[in-house]
């Protein structure tokens, strides 16, 4: 009973402080992860780096805090977007972005998130994208993801056997 125990406490600590498994229910980040790819995310990475434009994260969905998503961080604290005909600028400069396949033509616009375009990303928070722009609920309709939701980078797709390797 003793070794179950143990077992089942550090299963809980792994999960909590180190790594969790997550499974991809929607086709937001397609072509990068597909529905049903599971992923690894490395929840102790924030304790020492953080988030990277670029870098694929898993974090709590800024409307429920009681779901989580997976989105691509495109800008850091301190960068000015905006978004004209799909293509992403970053402190005035197109973002190149070669994992982004199906494109749409949306111009950022104020809104109740950012009102005014461009804006600059506060302190403490990222701004987040779906790879598969025209199929994502992602940061350009619910806003900027607080430092502190963020869960850690997925590091490593376990899921299917035949797309096994790192997301990027």
């Amino acid at each position: 009973m003793e070794t179950v125990v143990w077992a089942l406490v550090l299963a809980l600590v792994i999960r909590t402080f180190v790594v969790q498994a997550f499974w991809i229910p929607s086709g937001s980040m397609v072509p990068t992860l597909q529905v049903g790819d599971r992923v690894l995310v490395a929840k102790f990475w924030t304790w020492f780096a953080r988030p990277q434009r670029g870098d694929i994260y898993v974090f709590r969905y800024p409307e429920d805090r009681s779901r989580d998503f997976i989105k691509r961080i495109i800008a850091v604290p301190g960068d000015t977007v905006d978004i004209r005909e799909g293509v992403v600028y970053i402190n005035g400069t197109p973002l190149p972005e070669p994992y982004v396949v199906n494109r749409d033509h949306f111009n950022m616009r104020p809104n109740r998130f950012y009102p005014t375009v461009p804006f600059t990303v506060p302190d403490g928070k990222y701004f987040a994208l779906g790879d598969n722009r025209p199929n994502s609920q992602d940061g350009r309709f619910w806003g900027y993801v607080p430092a502190e939701d963020i869960h850690g980078p997925a590091f490593f797709r376990y899921w299917p056997l035949t797309r096994i390797g790192i997301p990027r």
